[in-house]
């Protein structure tokens, strides 16, 4: 194929995404379907599907293709301080369309979907989880978190309260509830004082 033939097929790939996205704003995920979808893109039903075979992988592609998230932690010798700017620029990102309610909708459709859920977990989870992971590792090297705390427990301590207020009971997430969350879990994985052994000190 040359080289304006691959153009012209990229372009059109974008398009589809794009029409996916509108259209699943204003119908909801529930009444999108790849029909609709194509329709309202002029392409035929079978040329989506051979690129994607659910609206829900046709979706996540979307999503992550034209509104990737840059989420990459910065790195100022103050933990608390990074995870507060990087978990800021997420909620930010969740709180406005398209991202939000497509990604709110995709998390639902993993539940019974393999396919969906395996490549939710690979764009967008699991890399994210590794930055985090990655951020807090240095900074229990640099003494800024206590030596043995678990950093695997740490994430699940950062991230459940996140996603239990944005998908169960989709209360705002807000500045200061992630502050508030920060605070409570680095008062477990901050450096603990050594104990005094008995007989030293006053």
């Amino acid at each position: 194929m040359t080289d304006r033939g691959n153009r012209r097929g990229a372009d059109r790939t974008e398009d589809i995404m794009r029409t996916a996205l509108a259209l699943g704003q204003e119908i909801g995920y529930a009444r999108l379907s790849i029909e609709a979808i194509a329709t309202r893109a002029g392409a035929g039903k079978h040329t989506i599907y051979r690129r994607w075979p659910s609206k829900g992988a046709l979706l996540l592609d979307a999503l992550l293709s034209l509104h990737g998230p840059d989420l990459d932690y910065p790195d100022t010798g103050d933990v608390a301080a990074d995870l507060r700017q990087q978990i800021h620029a997420a909620i930010d990102l969740l709180s406005r369309p398209p991202f939000g309610p497509v990604f709110q909708a995709l998390i639902g459709e993993a539940q019974h979907d393999p396919q969906v859920a395996a490549t939710l977990n690979e764009r967008f989870i699991r890399p994210q989880t590794e930055k985090t992971f990655a951020r807090l590792k240095t900074a229990q090297q640099q003494g800024q978190l206590a030596p043995d705390f678990d950093l695997d427990l740490g994430m699940a301590l950062l991230s459940g309260p996140l996603y239990y207020r944005f998908l169960v009971t989709q209360e705002p997430l807000t500045p200061d509830y992630v502050d508030r969350v920060l605070n409570a879990l680095f008062t477990g994985m901050g450096p603990r004082p050594e104990t005094a052994t008995p007989g030293h000190g006053a």
